[in-house]
């Protein structure tokens, strides 16, 4: 088995933020362990993975994925048992870094992407240390997300507006169920005269990952944040909307205060510091640890098919 540790130059020094492999994978899984308890990040490469469903045999060496999407804000689409469409977002746009359902009241352990379609440019997934971006951040910046928190809301339509309605968003209609989801997640709600669904979560922006017992940036302020949308939809949101807070979605401070800009701005420069990419080869798998690495999506050209998985 073939071990190559890839290393980025940084102001600190070099870091080591991925791991690639070939050999069976069933022969993987110690590795892997170990690398992700590092890096947060390891990529498999030769595993001649052509379809979801090998994509889900894969996983399955790893843990049992989840077949349920149910409460995440990102729009995506079933492709088999347990394997979903990556976040399905126009080509020319960037997906921010950011770690999977932070916002929610239970997250995935581990992500698995997998590359059936390499885009013809661009189109990498990439990873960035939780742990190098909350040490990044100016320490004035840094207490103020780890002292007040970060409340996300969502404004969820009944079946007609924009982004998820709340039936998609929660996998069902029934008003009952999707309240005793939200109960249950320590969510506040309030459905809308015109039959819609409103929710507010405050959760820690940091948290300790349990796989290092290490205090981890974790959370998604800076994507829920319409500072973060491209220039024109932001512009036309803000016209549309009165206030933030019937946006499909935003956040603030824990304590109800808005996130200052630079706050934002400082949140994405650390993150683009530490953010490593790699371009996708056909049939490449790459596990991130949720708690101990961020994720994203750079635009891109062409074609471009790549299945995420999740699990426990």
């Amino acid at each position: 088995m073939n071990e190559t540790l890839m290393e980025r130059e940084t102001e600190g020094g070099t870091t080591r933020v991925a791991f690639d492999a070939t050999g069976p994978v069933e022969q993987l899984r110690e590795r892997v362990a170990e690398v992700l308890a590092d890096t947060g990040v390891v990529l498999l490469r030769g595993l001649g993975v052509g379809s979801p469903e090998r994509f889900h045999e894969v996983v399955a060496h790893f843990g049992e994925p989840l077949t349920s999407y149910r409460g995440g804000n990102t729009p995506r689409s079933k492709v088999a048992d347990g394997i979903f469409t990556s976040t399905e977002y126009p080509p020319e746009y960037e997906i921010s870094l950011h770690n999977e359902l932070s916002y929610a009241g239970e997250w995935p352990r581990r992500l698995f992407f997998c590359c059936l379609v390499e885009p013809a440019g661009g189109g990498a997934t990439p990873v960035c240390d939780g742990r190098a971006l909350l040490a990044a951040l100016d320490p004035a910046v840094r207490e103020r997300f780890t002292a007040r928190g970060v409340t996300y809301r969502q404004h969820l339509h009944g079946g007609f507006g924009l982004g998820k309605s709340w039936q998609q968003t929660f996998e069902t209609g029934d008003r009952a169920e999707v309240e005793r989801f939200l109960t249950d997640a320590g969510l506040r709600f309030s459905w809308t005269e015109d039959g819609g669904l409103r929710t507010a979560a405050t959760r820690p922006a940091v948290r300790i990952a349990p796989a290092t017992g290490e205090t981890v940036w974790f959370n998604q302020a800076d994507q829920w944040h319409p500072s973060n949308l491209p220039p024109a939809e932001r512009e036309a949101l803000l016209e549309l909307y009165d206030d933030e807070a019937d946006l499909p979605h935003s956040v603030t401070y824990g304590d109800g205060t808005p996130i200052p800009p630079a706050d934002l701005d400082a949140v994405r420069a650390a993150a683009k510091q530490h953010e490593l990419a790699r371009p996708w080869r056909r049939g490449d798998v790459m596990i991130v640890e949720n708690m101990l690495a961020l994720h994203g999506r750079h635009s891109f050209t062409g074609d471009r098919r790549v299945l995420v998985a999740m699990t426990v």
